[in-house]
């Protein structure tokens, strides 16, 4: 008979440091798992070599435990080493050659695939990372190049407004004539920056509908996020092609910076624009300032924009225009 107390309390051993090693393994606390884990590793060894195949069923259990505690090629050598101790202790305990092979695989598949599923998470998560810090350096450079676009336009204009103004300051009280002949310039110079200033905004708003498409499809491959995209009819005038050229640019940007989508479709069927993705969106009538904006556009040339939870989940942005 087998001593029913040593086995009672090495099965007790085991599982209590089991647990403890699965636990801590998933905590800060690694290498206090690393010190169970020898634990657990000596207490297994122990009932094998004192109880024999009445208790093999455990090594893959202790592999396993190896898979979840340790990273990197460690737990490889380690598997290699424990499943040629055990070939050794089963053959010294007459197992037969099936039993050796059966609990040979099991113990090195048991932490061989723990490791590897473990390994596939950690990856994974990197990935999810790094998309979302694709995506915030995309508009950060965005946001640079437009700022940049604007101190290179205007910077010179204001400069030059600057110093005509005080030249009218100094020339109020002597020579009114040439005082407001430098106010003119500096009407020109503001009218000039206005219509420059504008011009650049449509730009930067609204590059038109159809480069506005390609860039959409750069910025959500780069993003990681599936892209479909698809245009039936014309659209109409030039105003309704710059709006919705800026609808496309407002809605990916929002797939990107907001959704955390994986997948997203851009339909346009004439002047009805529909930007729908997986993602998490936000609520039903939560408009940022961009949106906003766009929905005054739409309405000054008497369309409409809807903006909330699509059905079957996801985000639908979708701009109509007469």
């Amino acid at each position: 008979m087998r001593p029913v107390l040593p086995a009672a309390l090495g099965l007790a051993a085991f599982v209590v440091l089991y647990a403890l090693c699965v636990r801590l393994s998933f905590t800060d606390r690694r290498r206090a798992a690393a010190v169970v884990l020898a634990g657990l590793l000596g207490v297994t060894f122990l009932l094998l070599a004192g109880l024999a195949h009445h208790w093999f069923f455990l090594a893959p259990l202790m592999t396993i435990a190896c898979g979840v505690v340790l990273r990197g090629r460690l737990v490889y050598v380690l598997l290699v080493v424990l499943t040629l101790s055990l070939v050794a202790v089963m053959w010294r305990s007459g197992a037969s050659t099936e039993e050796i092979s059966l609990v040979s695989w099991g113990t090195t598949t048991g932490g061989l695939v723990v490791s590897i599923v473990l390994r596939l998470f950690s990856v994974i998560g990197e990935l999810h990372d790094t998309r979302e810090e694709l995506a915030r350096v995309a508009v950060a450079e965005e946001r640079l190049r437009f700022s940049r676009d604007l101190h290179d336009l205007l910077g010179h204009t204001l400069s030059v407004m600057v110093v005509k103004a005080e030249v009218v300051r100094r020339l109020a009280s002597r020579d009114a004539e040439a005082a407001a002949s430098q106010a003119a310039d500096i009407e020109a110079l503001g009218r000039e920056a206005l219509h420059e200033v504008r011009a650049a905004i449509t730009g930067y708003r609204g590059r038109g509908l159809a480069a506005e498409l390609d860039g959409a499809r750069t910025v959500l491959a780069d993003a990681g996020v599936t892209a479909t995209v698809t245009v039936t009819g014309d659209v109409p005038t030039p105003e309704a092609d710059a709006l919705l050229g800026w609808a496309v640019r407002e809605g990916v940007t929002n797939v990107v910076r907001h959704a955390s989508a994986r997948t997203c479709s851009i339909s346009l069927r004439g002047t009805v624009l529909e930007i729908r993705d997986d993602g998490r969106g936000a609520g039903e009538g939560v408009f940022g300032n961009g949106l906003r904006g766009l929905s005054e556009r739409a309405a000054a040339l008497g369309g409409t924009l809807e903006a909330g939870p699509a059905p079957g989940g996801g985000f639908l942005l979708k701009v109509t225009l007469p």
